[in-house]
């Protein structure tokens, strides 16, 4: 007799991040984590005592992977023009994992005050600084405006309220980044 398959947590988080990517985080529930891993739902729940703390970890993990899918790639000529549109490209193309990362009151946790004072924003916020050859605080100002932008954008694909065109997107970014920079500098 063959050993019985153990289920791991790493199984279920795997489970639950393909889930919530195919079918949207409303479809997320022990059921259909132990439907997607041919189980019954008592190794779901024994790994993890609740629903809700799947959730937390697979936001987690849905997390890692935006922040691998957005960063510009060696050689990209504007890597914040590269990165705004990987953001807007995340939000057309994986309009679930979008939807769950920044649509669900629940799990952002983070309002756009919390994001800009954000850490791991600042190594961004410092190379965009001494790049346009302004202070950090400028430099604030004009990320801020560009994330609102790249965001709305991201945000109408995620909701199927546009058609995804990657010259237009970028055409749109360009034209806020580019003045954004002329407007701090008075032109």
């Amino acid at each position: 007799m063959p050993p019985k398959v153990k289920i791991t947590e790493q199984m279920i988080l795997d489970a639950s991040f393909e889930i919530i990517r195919n079918g949207g985080h409303e479809n997320l529930n022990a059921r259909t984590i132990a439907e997607y891993l041919h189980c019954s739902t008592q190794p779901v729940l024994y790994n993890f005592e609740t629903v809700d703390e799947i959730r937390e970890a697979v936001y987690r993990k849905a997390d890692e992977y935006h922040t691998a899918y957005i960063m510009p790639k060696e050689g990209d000529e504007n890597p914040m023009l590269a990165m705004g549109l990987n953001y807007v490209r995340f939000g057309h193309e994986e309009k679930n994992l979008f939807r769950f990362l920044f649509q669900t009151n629940k799990f952002g946790g983070m309002d756009i005050a919390a994001l800009m004072d954000n850490p791991d924003l600042s190594g961004v916020l410092d190379v965009m600084a001494q790049g346009l050859g302004c202070d950090a605080g400028e430099a604030k100002e004009m990320f801020l405006t560009f994330f609102a932008i790249a965001h709305g954008l991201a945000s109408l694909l995620a909701n199927n309220a546009m058609e995804y065109d990657e010259e237009q997107n970028a055409k749109m970014l360009s034209n806020v980044f580019f003045g954004v920079i002329a407007y701090r500098k008075g032109l």
